[in-house]
């Protein structure tokens, strides 16, 4: 099933987001380094939602994200780091 995903940053941080029913179901958290560049430093899913693919989903908002606005991307997140592994498609946007 696919979730609406959403974006927030503020200062050094950010997060792509799901919410269902007013609550953070999973988020992929990330620093930002430079102005060009950020970290992707966690990955963390609802035990319901396990399963779904909904980890990739942020992460493919994430990738979009970066490709729209020119950040490149160091994924430390074991999650992240897997998947840019498994999937050539998504590396352009690696540092």
């Amino acid at each position: 099933m696919q979730y609406p995903v959403q974006h927030e940053e503020a200062q050094s941080k950010g997060v792509f987001h799901i919410d269902k029913n007013g609550q953070r179901v999973a988020e992929m958290t990330y620093s930002r380094t430079n102005a060009t560049m950020i970290i992707i430093d966690h990955t963390d899913v609802d035990e319901s939602l396990r399963g779904e693919g909904v980890g990739r989903q942020l992460l493919d908002a994430l990738v979009a994200w970066a490709r729209n606005t020119g950040t490149k991307v160091l994924p430390l997140c074991p999650f992240a780091k897997a998947q840019f592994a498994k999937d050539a498609s998504i590396r352009d946007v690696l540092v």
